[in-house]
Formats: structure tokens, C-alpha cells, sequence
């Protein structure tokens, strides 16, 4: 299975180096809007040449499994069950 994030629609022969911001929110499953605050907080991977902003796919796919390896190392150090494990 190929990566969604690597080939346009148009033409999934040719590799996609960058998304346009449009394509970067769709393909993350995010808004518009939280993405562009995301790239206004310098959270996710971006490359901006005069007004356009791109967003490299290769760093996009990098930057997701570091997020994926942070929220598994968070979600491991939280505690087993709830209040009632107190001693």
C-alpha cells in the first residue's frame, strides 16, 4: 500500500514532494485553520518561498510519527486505573 501523502490524485505516478496548505490539512485530517496555527506556532514542518507556503511530505510523515511516538510515550507513564489505587 503506497503512502496518501506521496502522490497527487492527478497523477499517482509522479512522487509529491510538498502539499500545498489545502492538501497538507486534508491529508493530516485536520482544518484549514488548525493547521495554519499550527504553522503560525512553527508546530508542524513547513517551507515558505516568498508568500507560498509548502509542506514537505517526506518531514510531514517524520513529524507524524514523532507526535505518534510522544503520545505513546505520554499515554505509557500515566498511571493504571484510577483514584481508587491509592495506597
Amino acid at each position: 500500500m503506497s503512502n496518501p501523502l506521496l502522490n497527487r490524485i492527478g497523477d499517482p505516478t509522479t512522487p509529491c514532494l510538498a502539499l500545498r496548505p489545502r492538501e497538507a490539512a486534508k491529508a493530516l485530517g485536520v482544518c484549514e485553520r488548525t493547521l495554519w496555527q499550527w504553522t503560525q506556532d512553527g508546530d508542524v514542518p513547513h517551507v515558505r518561498r516568498g508568500k507560498r507556503i509548502m509542506y514537505p511530505t517526506a518531514a510531514l510523515v517524520r513529524w507524524l510519527d514523532e507526535q505518534t511516538q510522544a503520545t505513546k510515550a505520554v499515554d505509557g507513564a500515566k498511571p493504571e486505573g484510577g483514584a481508587n489505587d491509592a495506597a
